[in-house]
């Protein structure tokens, strides 16, 4: 089978274990990004199955109509970027892994190092040292302090765990359905979204962007922050 895998921008997936299940076939990897339907579908003419790297590329109708000899689409996580009627009318299967029980370690250990980071002010004492200036302040701690969670995920339930176990509250806000479960599992939510900015020393965003959710972060949430607060 001819397959073709896009957006793996760090060539990292021919370096799995599981790459060696494609063994028997004839793959290509693209390691950039192209958003033209037309280029697009010159790449990938003879491509029997694509895999994706989330929602990196749309699937469009248009695109699909272009690539008669694809018949599966392989992914992981949700797929708001593949035209699923498109698929059906060409008779491409979309096979996606959603979510297992499990969190996503990656992303939420680069979202605590980013909060000790802004606390301990990581890149600036870096530059400063760097340029012979050692006596630049000492940031701050971060026990004690009030880290606010935008989004009842996995991800961010994750970063919760990490930040208690520096000594952190965790207050959290979300959506109505997201504040129900935080308080159905016994976390402390904000008693308004106004609230949450408002007392929180550093806030993490952990909301999917899409339409719904563009620009969700206003910029009255950001001046009813503490002045001394991070985002």
């Amino acid at each position: 089978m001819k397959v073709h895998i896009l957006d793996d921008w760090f060539d990292t997936l021919r370096h799995l274990p599981s790459f060696t299940k494609l063994a028997l076939h004839e793959v290509t990897v693209w390691t950039d990004h192209v958003t033209d339907t037309e280029l697009l579908a010159q790449r990938l003419q003879t491509a029997e199955a694509l895999v994706l790297f989330r929602e990196r590329t749309a699937i469009t109708a248009p695109l699909l109509a272009k690539l008669p000899n694809l018949r599966l689409i392989s992914q992981r996580s949700v797929y708001p970027h593949v035209d699923v009627a498109a698929c059906s009318a060409h008779d491409v299967l979309l096979c996606s892994n959603l979510h297992n029980d499990g969190h996503s370690v990656a992303a939420a250990e680069l979202t605590w190092t980013l909060v000790l980071s802004c606390a301990r002010q990581i890149i600036a004492q870096n530059i400063s040292l760097k340029a012979g200036h050692w006596q630049m302040g000492v940031g701050q701690t971060v026990a004690g302090r009030v880290l606010g969670l935008y989004g009842y995920g996995r991800i961010a339930r994750a970063v919760a765990a990490y930040a208690r176990a520096f000594g952190m509250q965790v207050v959290w806000w979300a959506s109505d359905e997201g504040r129900a479960r935080a308080l159905a599992d016994g976390e402390s939510v904000a008693e308004s979204r106004a609230v949450f900015f408002s007392s929180a020393d550093f806030i993490s965003l952990h909301v999917r962007l899409k339409p719904t959710t563009r620009g969700i972060i206003t910029q009255d949430d950001l001046l009813g922050m503490k002045p001394t607060a991070s985002f």
